[in-house]
């Protein structure tokens, strides 16, 4: 594992710019609580996600606007050296406005390179209450009436062994029935911050485990197939309220090496969106 990754308290250590890097960015250090269930070289989606999210809300403002769309690309190989990330308001306006955050992470040469970009776009916020749908009710059961336990145990009732290594082993789960597909649906959270000392918001808390619906949505065995994500869109009807986001998932496989995850999503009051991921499918090893 990376010398970059120290013992984890928080997904990310704010540290200052490395001589001679350019003070425009936000510099931090992956701990051990960021590393991938693919390799324990990189790191999993989620806290990259989680970390853009941070520098978009820090971006946007309140400025009376909700985020509508997020979408991630997943650019490069998101290492556990140094991690930097800037974002900016790329489209201005009154009504609707758009923001985005590159993440960076520095080579062994020094330089820094983008490994993720998110965009997103914001609506201004406004009364539609008196037509408000959803198309799925809420999930029969909240978290806090589930049995809720760290990880991902092996225990049959989920697709894939994920066990309670790197970044899902500090999220804590509840699981129930699903609707969509052969697998349940999963209540998820971090049971760590995503930045030392800072709490963290309901947003960047979703973002942080949303990754994850790639996982949970899939029957496929691990040691047979691979089924890396490369991206993440989002369409949000209600901005989450609480850490806990539901995840109700299923992955589609065409016959041509590729397929995607899609998932409904769910807040403690209810349905707030979907997700879809594009998806390499291809035999392991």
């Amino acid at each position: 594992m990376s010398e970059h990754a120290p013992a984890a308290p928080s997904y990310y250590r704010p540290i200052a710019a490395p001589d001679g890097a350019d003070p425009g960015y936000e510099y931090f250090v992956p701990t051990a609580a960021t590393v991938s269930v693919w390799s324990s070289d990189i790191q999993h989606g989620g806290p990259p996600a989680g970390l853009m999210m941070r520098a978009l809300i820090r971006a946007a403002g309140d400025d009376g606007k909700a985020f509508t769309r997020v979408t991630t690309e997943i650019l490069g190989a998101m290492g556990l050296g140094v991690n930097r990330v800037r974002a900016s308001v790329v489209r201005p306006g009154k009504r609707i406005s758009q923001v985005a955050a590159d993440l960076e992470v520095q080579a062994p040469s020094g330089e820094f390179r983008v490994v993720a970009r998110t965009v997103a776009w914001r609506i201004m916020t406004g009364d539609s209450s008196p037509v408000e749908h959803s198309p799925v009710p809420p999930l029969p059961a909240g978290p806090d009436e589930l049995p809720q336990i760290v990880g991902f145990p092996d225990d049959g009732e989920m697709a894939v062994p994920w066990g309670k290594i790197g970044f899902i082993g500090t999220t804590v789960i509840a699981r129930q029935a699903g609707r969509n597909g052969q697998t349940p649906a999963v209540w998820i959270r971090p049971a760590i911050g995503l930045i030392e000392d800072e709490e963290m918001s309901p947003l960047e808390s979703m973002f942080t485990v949303l990754d994850v619906a790639n996982g949970v949505g899939t029957q496929l065995d691990p040691t047979q197939w691979s089924w890396m994500n490369m991206d993440t869109t989002v369409h949000l009807v209600a901005q989450p309220t609480s850490p806990w986001l539901g995840l109700d998932a299923d992955l589609a496989i065409g016959a041509a090496g590729y397929g995607a995850s899609f998932a409904d999503l769910y807040d403690v009051s209810g349905f707030i969106g979907r997700s879809a991921q594009t998806d390499m499918i291809a035999p392991a090893g």
